[in-house]
């Protein structure tokens, strides 16, 4: 067998970094997160009340520290549940006060909105320096604008988004056509409604929660931004219109590195969708084509969440998609030819998750070594699973797979503590480093249940992290591609690459600053942006330990050291 130079320095380095014993340590009762998802069951178990909810991170007053959504379902009409208050369940936005803690500041914000939501993307549309925050439901999605000043008003209807109602699930900002208007891409389930759900079950004598199958698709939309606060549906003028598609996860990603944005959607039971962008205002679906609409042996699964990364150093962003139980996790690695090839069969990851049902997944570098690792948020949507099928559970674990280098995994789950690794029904995942003390921390739903906040501590390694600030490119720099290169004197220099991306997860959204994982390395010797505009910038001997602010074309703008952990360790 032929070892390749960079695994053998990964696992040389790796042992160090894993020696680390990190913890996830659950913090959420201390961090003042109460939260209760509300699903409205109430014993007819209608389809959508098992797929939420997501969470995301936005810094919605730019004071430099991530705050907290978590979004919400409600009653179902007519029919509230007992010793809940109608409409008293709505999405929650927690305010970070620097300390470990959070204030729930929804009524304050203007986000207590009732509405059966269900996922959330997070992007500065208008280029007005404030984050604003699109929340997907069934029924009516909304947009809220930032108003810059603590607050948020709802303007669907202003901004010519009022109107399409129906299961609307993931979603993502992007710039398609690169315009510095950041566009909106909005991922739907299938033709759904109370009156016409429709009756199955599992063991011939008790309703079940049906499978997409038994429903018509819906095709996504792409909203398109006319600049003055204004979108237009471009959904057949793109080619981007399908019907057949059942979607749940959106990912962008750039996967013929041609510097334009690509859209990816993980659906459920259809085969997953690649939207090629073609530059000049259409998308051709490569997803068959690609390798990535079935698995190895051409079945169409049940793909959930999904995200992108390039996971092994090879310059280019392969593919993660999360999938039902009995289907295990995709691995597509991109193969550099317009082609990609499911790894998840011949490896850990594969092996791992063949029994799990995955939502929320993610590429974050957990351990700052500067490979990215796998996280995947599990748990399956029906109560009385084990009476059919008797080694799948209703509550699982998640799964946290180290990243060894030369494209190898391993699972750490149960290594990263007890709280953290014990089974929960979960749903969306999202992780920001919500303390600044450069790791990256963990945010977790569960389906009718509480949310979790996970805090990242014991870790020794070097980090970087990078906020990019657009001025002809779109103001959050989505789209923006960042390179990293780092290593000690003497040795093969690192070169790793992020892409700054609104959506992935599922019906969630990490923060939009990029943590770069520098090992034992206390600087980058180079850090280079190129913009969604074609502007590219360059920087040298970047101390390590710090945030750093970009400003297209002025090169850095501000610094940020870390802090000493807010978060009192155990």
């Amino acid at each position: 067998m032929r070892w390749s130079v960079a695994f053998i320095w990964a696992v040389v380095l790796g042992s160090s970094a894993h020696s680390q014993s990190i913890q996830f340590r659950d913090i959420t009762a201390k961090a003042g997160i109460r939260f209760i998802h509300n699903n409205g069951a109430f014993g007819k178990k209608y389809l959508p009340e098992t797929m939420g909810p997501g969470c995301a991170f936005i810094d919605y007053d730019n004071d430099g520290w991530p705050d907290i959504v978590l979004v919400n379902g409600e009653d179902w009409p007519a029919h509230p549940k007992s010793g809940a208050k109608s409409g008293a369940a709505t999405l929650k936005l927690y305010h970070n006060n620097h300390d470990g803690t959070f204030t729930d500041v929804t009524q304050k914000a203007g986000l207590a909105v009732p509405m059966y939501g269900l996922g959330v993307a997070v992007g500065d549309y208008d280029n007005d320096g404030y984050d604003d925050l699109f929340i997907t439901a069934v029924g009516q999605s909304r947009l809220f604008h930032n108003n810059g000043n603590g607050t948020f008003t709802d303007v669907t209807k202003a901004a010519g988004l009022w109107g399409p109602k129906g299961f609307s699930t993931s979603a993502a900002w992007l710039d398609y056509d690169r315009d510095g208007k950041l566009d909106l891409v909005v991922a739907n389930y299938v033709q759904w409604s109370e009156k016409s759900d429709l009756y199955c079950t599992l063991d011939g004598v008790h309703k079940s929660y049906c499978t997409p199958e038994s429903y018509k698709g819906s095709s996504a939309r792409l909203w398109h931004n006319l600049g003055n606060g204004k979108f237009e549906d471009a959904t057949e003028e793109a080619k981007f219109y399908d019907s057949t598609s059942k979607s749940l996860g959106v990912a962008i990603l750039d996967y013929n590195g041609d510097g334009w944005p690509d859209i990816l959607l993980a659906n459920d039971t259809q085969p997953n969708k690649l939207y090629l962008n073609q530059r000049d205002g259409t998308f051709a679906e490569k997803g068959i084509e690609a390798g990535v609409g079935f698995s190895e042996d051409g079945v169409a699964r049940a793909g959930m969440g999904v995200d992108a990364a390039d996971y092994d150093r090879s310059g280019r962003p392969s593919i993660i998609i999360s999938n039902f139980a009995n289907q295990m996790l995709s691995l597509y690695h991109n193969e550099g030819n317009g082609l990609f090839v499911d790894e998840a069969p011949r490896s850990e990851v594969g092996r791992a998750t063949l029994i799990t049902l995955g939502f929320g997944c993610f590429f974050f570098d957990y351990d700052n070594d500067g490979w990215p690792d796998i996280f995947v948020a599990d748990g399956n949507i029906e109560e009385q699973i084990e009476r059919v099928q008797k080694r799948v559970k209703y509550a699982e674990p998640p799964h946290v797979f180290r990243n060894l280098g030369g494209g190898k995994f391993e699972e750490v789950t149960e290594a990263l503590g007890a709280a953290f690794a014990s089974p929960k029904v979960a749903r969306g995942a999202a992780y920001a480093d919500i303390d600044n003390d450069g790791s990256l921390d963990v945010l977790l739903t569960t389906n009718g249940g509480p949310a979790y906040l996970f805090h990242n501590e014991d870790g020794s390694n070097h980090s970087l992290r990078v906020k990019l600030v657009g001025t002809k490119s779109n103001r959050d720099g989505i789209g923006g591609a960042v390179r990293v290169t780092s290593g000690a004197v003497g040795q093969k220099k690192d070169v790793q690459w992020q892409m700054v991306h609104s959506g992935s997860s599922y019906l969630s959204q990490s923060e939009l600053v990029l943590t770069f994982g520098l090992g034992a390395a206390d600087q980058a010797d180079a850090v280079e942006v190129q913009w969604p505009s074609g502007q590219i910038d360059k920087l040298a001997d970047v101390a390590a330990g710090q945030t750093i602010t970009i400003q297209e074309g002025k090169g850095i703008v501000a610094r940020r050291p870390y802090s000493l952990p807010a978060v009192k360790k155990r």
